[in-house]
């Protein structure tokens, strides 16, 4: 294995996660890679549109994390991979790939990469976002509608019948697993200032 330092950031649905990464990436550019978890959804190209839009996406089987964790080993050998590409729209993987060069720093990003502690061991550094329930809620709301063409009543159902019950099984108590917790995500300056700080130390 390479010198390679892999960053994980989770935290619950709609919580500032992907901000929080996305910072980070625009901040390093090159010297940084970002892969997140949802890449990796399984394709289910048997089922119709109206089956795949019922599936429980917020359980740890809706995700082909050994591939994920296959792809990340090969990063840290100084690899290449061709990572998959997913479409919230149609629910499913598409069957195009986007080739991911390894990188000194890779930012790991998913709601559920705390879960799997084989996914875990990989990691040098765990850093949970930590946002309210309510926020979260309004956030997934404005972004599934907005963002992935979902309707109102369709996001309402899913929070209720998959995503806060699949939180609570799963991500919260993954929190546990966190070297760092950053309140309010995206909008907290002060934490990613010292993350950047941080990887900076690192990549120098």
């Amino acid at each position: 294995m390479q010198d390679i330092i892999i960053i994980g950031v989770s935290g619950g649905s709609a919580s500032g996660k992907t901000t929080v990464a996305s910072r980070l990436k625009e901040e390093f550019k090159d010297s940084v890679e970002l892969i997140c978890h949802d890449y990796y959804y399984r394709a289910h190209n048997e089922l119709q549109y109206e089956e795949r839009s019922k599936l429980n996406y917020d359980h740890p089987n809706a995700f082909d994390t050994k591939r994920l964790i296959e792809d990340i080993k090969e990063l840290k050998k100084g690899h290449t991979i061709e990572r998959p590409v997913y479409s919230y729209t149609i629910h499913n993987r598409l069957d195009e790939t986007v080739t991911v060069y390894p990188a000194k720093v890779i930012i790991l990003e998913g709601f559920l990469i705390f879960e799997n502690q084989d996914l875990l061991d990989l990691m040098d550094i765990k850093i949970f976002v930590d946002t309210a329930a309510d926020e979260r809620v309004i956030r997934r709301i404005l972004r599934d509608v907005k963002e992935r063409g979902r309707s109102l009543e369709s996001v309402i159902e899913q929070y209720i019948t998959t995503v806060k019950p699949m939180h609570e099984q799963f991500v919260e108590p993954s929190k546990r697993h966190a070297d760092i917790i950053i309140p309010n995500g995206g909008q907290n300056e002060v934490a990613i200032s010292m993350l950047i700080n941080k990887i900076k130390s690192i990549i120098e």
